[in-house]
């Protein structure tokens, strides 16, 4: 089989959709620091994970405390489990085969959705008022760091490790390849495309839409996230040179990249689909599935 990764990165909006640590009675979002002196939210890779994973349905791998670390258990295989088949596990100590780790690498990895629009401070003051007059109580005061943004994301898998695990078997570390059928590699790496279509993540009373409204990638002989890092919005505008840039690195690139679209949301949608060829989100997955397809099938 060859050697072959699938990449695509996303754009989204969302608001306020991961916080961190709580500072008295503020809770603070999520956020790093650039160069630039701004700071920009972000949603953890593991926070995504969490939404895809509960969306597909793919949350019920077995799990162990053994040596009261939790972890997947020891019997848990990438044949019944697609979570650890595209992202990977580590089971120590009593809970490996060897008594010391068994570990198998994630093949679909995420990166942080990081927001495209800096963030200026906005603040949301919330009280229980209407509870505590009921009882007549005193009412207790706290703060929430707020943000609305685009944000961006890219996921990567290696088409060619889906549902292909080296294990160990024994205490000598004598291993054995487990391996699913190409028909069900194809058939998780298209669920997990599909779910993408329709995310979303429940926060704080409030479901978030984090449905693309673009989309670029393609499944490629060279195996990187060619787009990450290389989306940019500026008022409201996506910056086309800099993906244009991107295609132009090498003819691999630009013969396999398809993108997707949701019409009317940038103010420049009109020149998107021009010079990107750009057409719908669902155009992009089908024609990404197609692709799947062909490789495994």
């Amino acid at each position: 089989m060859e050697n072959k990764g699938l990449t695509l990165s996303i754009i989204f909006e969302a608001e306020s959709a991961n916080y961190g640590e709580s500072f008295g009675n503020i809770s603070s979002l999520k956020k790093l620091s650039r160069g630039d002196g701004n700071s920009y939210s972000y949603i953890s890779r593991q926070a995504l994970r969490y939404n895809i994973i509960n969306q597909l349905g793919w949350d019920n791998t077995k799990v162990s405390n053994a040596d009261k670390v939790v972890q997947f258990e020891k019997d848990a295989s990438i044949k019944e489990y697609p979570e650890i088949d595209f992202f990977g596990y580590m089971k120590t100590g009593k809970n490996s085969v060897n008594g010391s780790s068994n570990t198998r690498n994630a093949v679909v990895r995420l990166s942080n959705a990081v927001a495209l629009e800096s963030y200026n401070s906005d603040l949301d003051f919330l009280t229980n008022m209407a509870l505590a007059k009921r009882g007549a109580m005193d009412n207790a005061i706290a703060q929430s760091e707020i943000h609305k943004s685009y944000y961006a994301y890219t996921i990567t898998i290696d088409l060619d490790k889906v549902g292909i695990d080296e294990i160990i078997k024994d205490k000598e570390n004598n291993k054995e390849t487990q391996e699913i059928d190409n028909k069900e590699k194809a058939k998780r790496v298209k669920e997990l495309l599909k779910i993408l279509k329709t995310l979303y993540r429940d926060i704080r009373g409030r479901r978030e839409n984090l449905s693309p409204l673009f989309i670029i990638g393609g499944v490629y002989n060279i195996k990187n996230p060619f787009f990450e890092n290389r989306l940019k919005v500026n008022k409201n505008n996506l910056e086309i040179k800099t993906i244009k840039d991107v295609l132009d690195l090498d003819s691999e690139i630009k013969s396999n990249t398809i993108c997707g679209l949701v019409d009317s949301i940038f103010s420049n949608t009109e020149d998107i689909k021009k010079e990107l060829d750009a057409k719908t989100v669902s155009y992009f997955i089908d024609e990404l599935s197609k692709k799947v397809d062909e490789y495994y099938v």
